[in-house]
C-alpha cells in the first residue's frame, strides 16, 4: 500500500524525486485523478525540471489507461496550464515544484475551468485511491495529442489589459532559469517594451539563484541590473512563473499588498461596486483603497483554495495575497503573476511618473514581512500571545486564520502556525516603522520565550 501522507500537501503533491515521487506513483496518481474527475480528456503540462517530462508522461499513461484522452501542452507555466484548463474546459495537471530545489518535483491539479483541487476538494480522495490501488480499467485506451498553446495564452492575457496607450518602458526580467524564460518573450511580443532578460535559459538546476523571489537574496541580481541599465521596472518570477515580484527604478521591492491595491483599483474602474478579495495578511491599505474606489473588500484566510472559493461565492472581480499570488475572475478565478505584471506595466506606462511615485499612492503603512520562529509548542505560544494582548485597551482578537490582534493605534499582527513544521509565522503592520518594530519585538519576545 502506498503511503502518500508525506507528499500530499494542502494544495498539491510534492516530494523528492526518486525517494517520494517517481514515474510509477505519477502513473497511479494519473489514474486516480481520472477516476475522480472523469473525461473526456485531461490537459497536462510541465516545467523545465529534468524529471518533469518523464513524470508527465507517466501521469499521462495513467490517464489514458483509464480510457481518457490527454491533451499534452508540453513546457508551460502554471498559469498557462490554468489557461489551458479554462480555455478547453478540461481538468488539468501541471508538473512543477515551483521554487523548491532541483531534487523536488510535484503535481498541481485542477478540475475543468481551472477549479482548484486541494486536500478538501479531491487530494484526499486521490490519496485514498492510490493507497488502496486504483481499479483496473478494461476498456479501450485513451489517446495523447500534443497542442502548443503558448501563443493562445499570450494573446488571451494581452486581451485582458489595455496596453494601447502605454509609453515605451525599459524592463529587466529575471526568470530565474524558470518558466518565465519560456512565456515572457511571447507575452511581451509586439508591446512597446525594451526587455533586458536575465536567466531566461530553462535550467531546472537553477544555476544562478533559487527561483524564489520571496527571499530577498534572490532579488539582488535583479536589483543591481535595474540600477545598472536605468530600467523603469524589474520583474522577478518564481520557478513555475505563477508569482511575480516587482522592483522599482531604484532597485527597491514593491510590496505585493501595494500591487494588490493597484490592480484592484484598475479592475474596479472597469466594474464599479464589485467585490475584491484580500487575505488577512495583506496590508489594511488594501480594503481601505478598495472601499475608496467603490468596491466591496472581502477578507479571507490565507491560501488559494479559500481565495478561489470566496471569489466564486461573491463573484469577486479580483483577489490578492501577501505572497504575490493574484487571482482574476476573467482568468477563471486562477492566479497569474504574468497578468498582474501586465497591469503594473499598463499603469506605469499610462502616466509619466516613476514607479515608486506611482506606488506611493497604494503604500500607507510599515510592514514587517513574514518573520518565522521555530518553537517547541506552537499552540502554547499562540495562546500566550493571545493572553498578553487580550486585555490591552481597545485590542480586538480574531482566529479566522491563526491569531490576529488589532490594536487601537491602527497596528495589527497575525501569528499563524506552519502546516508542515513547528514554526510560527508572524506578520506585523503599523502606522510607522517605529511602532511596527516595537510591536514586532514585543510579540517575538512572547513567541520565543
Amino acid at each position: 500500500m502506498r503511503d502518500l501522507s508525506g507528499i500530499v500537501k494542502a494544495y498539491d503533491i510534492r516530494g523528492l524525486v526518486g525517494d517520494e515521487l517517481d514515474a510509477e506513483l505519477a502513473r497511479e496518481v494519473g489514474a486516480a485523478f481520472t477516476r475522480l474527475v472523469g473525461g473526456p480528456a485531461v490537459v497536462v503540462g510541465h516545467d523545465m525540471r529534468d524529471s518533469s517530462p518523464e513524470l508527465a508522461a507517466a501521469f499521462s499513461e495513467g490517464v489514458t489507461g483509464q480510457g481518457i484522452d490527454v491533451v499534452h501542452i508540453g513546457l508551460a507555466s502554471t498559469d498557462m496550464l490554468y489557461f489551458a484548463s479554462g480555455h478547453l474546459d478540461l481538468p488539468g495537471a501541471m508538473f512543477t515544484a515551483s521554487h523548491n530545489p532541483p531534487q523536488y518535483n510535484g503535481i498541481k491539479l485542477c478540475r475543468a475551468g481551472a477549479a482548484p483541487v486541494g486536500q478538501d476538494s479531491g487530494l484526499s480522495e486521490i490519496k485514498e485511491l492510490v493507497g488502496h490501488g486504483v481499479p483496473e480499467f478494461l476498456g479501450a485506451q485513451g489517446a495523447v495529442t500534443e497542442r502548443d498553446m503558448l501563443g493562445e495564452y499570450a494573446s488571451f492575457l494581452r486581451g485582458l489589459v489595455d496596453l494601447t496607450s502605454t509609453r515605451p518602458l525599459k524592463i529587466v526580467v529575471d526568470a530565474g532559469n524558470g518558466m518565465a524564460g519560456h512565456t515572457v518573450p511571447s507575452v511581451f511580443e509586439g508591446l512597446p517594451f525594451e526587455v533586458v532578460d536575465m536567466y531566461f535559459e530553462l535550467d531546472g538546476t537553477f544555476p544562478n539563484h533559487e527561483a524564489n523571489p520571496l527571499e530577498p537574496a534572490n532579488l539582488v541580481d535583479l536589483q543591481a541590473k535595474v540600477r545598472e541599465v536605468g530600467a523603469d521596472v524589474g520583474l522577478a518570477f518564481d520557478g513555475d512563473a505563477d508569482r511575480c515580484f516587482v522592483i522599482d527604478a531604484a532597485g527597491d521591492p514593491v510590496s505585493p499588498s501595494a500591487i494588490t491595491a493597484l490592480v484592484a483599483a484598475r479592475e474596479l474602474a472597469k466594474e464599479p461596486g464589485a467585490s475584491v478579495i484580500h487575505n488577512l495578511i495583506t496590508s489594511k491599505a488594501v480594503p481601505e483603497i478598495v472601499s475608496e474606489h467603490g468596491g466591496k473588500p472581502v477578507r479571507t484566510r490565507v491560501g488559494h483554495s479559500f481565495i478561489k472559493q470566496t471569489m466564486a461565492e461573491t463573484g469577486a472581480i479580483f483577489g490578492g495575497e501577501h505572497s504575490a499570488h493574484y487571482y482574476f475572475r476573467d482568468f477563471w478565478r486562477a492566479d497569474s503573476g504574468m497578468l498582474a505584471a501586465l497591469h503594473v506595466l499598463a499603469a506605469l506606462g499610462g502616466q509619466s511618473r516613476p514607479l515608486a511615485e506611482l506606488m506611493s499612492e497604494y503604500s500607507r503603512y510599515a510592514a514587517s514581512g513574514e518573520v518565522n520562529s521555530t518553537v517547541d509548542d506552537p499552540s502554547a505560544r499562540m495562546r500566550a500571545a493571545a493572553d498578553t494582548f487580550r486585555n490591552r485597551n481597545g485590542a480586538r482578537i480574531d482566529e479566522l486564520d491563526g491569531l490576529t490582534v488589532e490594536l487601537s493605534d491602527g497596528s495589527w499582527f497575525n501569528l499563524r502556525p506552519s502546516n508542515t513544521e513547528p514554526v510560527l509565522r508572524l506578520n506585523v503592520e503599523a502606522p510607522d516603522a517605529g511602532a511596527m518594530a516595537a510591536l514586532r519585538d514585543e510579540v517575538l519576545a512572547v513567541v520565543r520565550e
